[in-house]
């Protein structure tokens, strides 16, 4: 596998840190989760259970190795010191300067191991002036103007359903590490990598900064192309009390629709862009839809070149035939769900460890021989 060989040791908690490591363990690193003593990670409890771990903390720690680590223990910390010179990864997501204070961090860590790649997870970053804020993923998408898009059919900001900055942040994370990693080949030297969750998600919003950058205000999110200006790109009820899309504006795709439905009037209202000008379009659309059940919907689309979809409920997301054919829904053998690898490489492809380890247990393995005792 692409990682075999990487030792990463992992402070963070909760989702951004935890699913960068989970990304690393599929693809063999060995990952070695540091866990405070009593509880542990919080995500172990989080959430429904299945047996002794919860389906937050299997699908964001399995493959991983645990270790119990009090910070504050002088021994212990100089065991996980000890161990970060042989470590190639150290990614800790406390609040800024924390770690320097617990005398883990980056200098400290450096100082043992100038090879290894710091990668340092917060909501802010390590400086500015909101860097010492407490927040998680709500609180770092409404600084980052993101909540103000998610609107109702009130016209009020409603609650983001998955935690894209937290995400942002794993992701942009990962592609840091593994530049540092592909640097470190040449010049022989780690580096210190800061990511902020909340520059994570502003660097997610080109698509959305029309209006922001060229005429400096806001944009009327209902007039938006993403944002329920277009019949196109717009969510419809249908008959039964579900839901359907159309997910896609090019021209061909609104002339086979509009074809079909006997409507070439608005096709010119539709390829004029997004705006109020569409709503006797998306009225129209929504009358239509109404007719039909959404399965009476996926038939009638059924061969047509239009960018249709059900809207499915996340249950029936994972037991749809494409996610198993692409490996996204995976059962262990005890018949526990998990999360599939979503990096698909032809050569070494990742590899599912589903071993979730117990707070501590490899402890005695890892820390043994390095604490004074």
């Amino acid at each position: 596998m692409k990682l075999e060989g990487l030792r990463v040791i992992d402070l963070s908690l909760f989702l951004p840190g935890p699913h960068l490591t989970l990304m690393m363990a599929d693809h063999g690193a060995e990952v070695i989760k540091v866990e405070p003593p009593g509880e542990g990670e919080p995500n172990r409890n989080m959430g429904a259970k299945e047996g002794e771990f919860s389906v937050y903390f299997r699908n964001t720690h399995r493959g991983k190795k645990s270790i119990s680590v009090n910070l504050k223990d002088a021994a212990e910390r100089e065991a996980l010191l000890k161990l970060c010179e042989t470590a190639d990864v150290f990614i800790e997501a406390f609040r800024p300067g924390v770690v320097d204070r617990l005398g883990v961090g980056y200098a400290a860590v450096a100082a043992r191991n100038p090879r290894i790649v710091y990668c340092s997870i917060a909501a802010f970053g390590q400086n500015g002036p909101l860097r010492d804020l407490p927040a998680h993923d709500l609180s770092t998408e409404a600084f980052a103007g993101v909540v103000s898009l998610n609107l109702g059919n009130d016209g009020e900001p409603t609650m983001p359903h998955v935690p894209a900055a937290d995400m942002a942040a794993s992701m942009l994370a990962f592609g840091g590490i593994m530049m540092a990693l592909f640097r470190r080949e040449k010049t022989g030297l780690g580096d210190y990598i800061d990511i902020a969750m909340h520059d994570s998600i502003l660097a997610w919003t080109p698509n959305v900064l029309g209006e922001v950058f060229a005429n400096k205000r806001p944009p009327v999110v209902k007039h938006e192309r993403t944002f329920g200006g277009s019949a196109f790109y717009q969510i419809y009820p249908t008959k039964d009390g579900r839901h359907v899309v159309l997910g896609a504006q090019e021209h061909k795709f609104i002339r086979n629709l509009l074809g079909a439905l006997d409507k070439p009037e608005y096709i010119e209202l539709c390829e004029r862009g997004p705006g109020p000008h569409q709503k006797p379009v998306i009225e129209f659309l929504r009358g239509v839809f109404s007719q039909k059940t959404q399965a009476e919907w996926i038939d009638w689309f059924k061969g047509r070149d239009i960018s249709f979809a059900p809207v499915l409920n996340l249950r029936e997301a994972f037991d749809h035939p494409h996610a198993a054919a692409r490996d996204m829904h995976l059962v262990d053998p005890e018949g526990h769900e998990h999360i599939g690898i979503p990096i698909k490489f032809t050569r070494e492809p990742g590899r599912v460890n589903f071993k979730l380890p117990r707070l501590g247990e490899h402890n005695a393995e890892l820390l043994g021989p390095l604490i004074k005792t």
